[in-house]
């Protein structure tokens, strides 16, 4: 399941900021069991504004993690809620339905 929120920045407050405490946050997350992977991506044409997708295996596994437990990812979620706006978009299931160029869905055989 994708789990999905957009984040825009506080005056004072660059994305920068944001996406190193967000490294460091993650990789402490990411330990997590069913953690699958988290991607930050900056907004084009905007720049205060981010949007997160956390991959985990279920919704169950994402309901259990619980940020409070870990000092350092405390600190960093509090930080970014004084800094921050979050807005959640939305729990996602995996795709059901994709079109992808054929070179992506049946690539080629590589050559030696």
């Amino acid at each position: 399941m994708k789990f999905i929120f957009e984040v825009r920045m506080k005056p004072g407050y660059t994305v920068d900021d944001y996406a190193a405490a967000w490294i460091r946050a993650s990789e402490i997350i990411q330990r997590t069991p069913g953690a699958r992977g988290t991607y930050l991506h900056r907004k084009i044409g905007s720049t205060d504004t981010l949007l997160a997708i956390a991959t985990w295996a279920s919704k169950a596994h994402r309901d259990a993690k619980d940020d409070r437990r870990d000092e350092t990812v405390r600190a960093i979620l509090e930080k970014h809620a004084q800094n921050c706006e979050v807005t959640v978009i939305g729990e996602f299931e995996e795709p059901e339905w994709s079109v992808l160029p054929a070179a992506i869905a049946d690539p080629a055989p590589q050559q030696p």
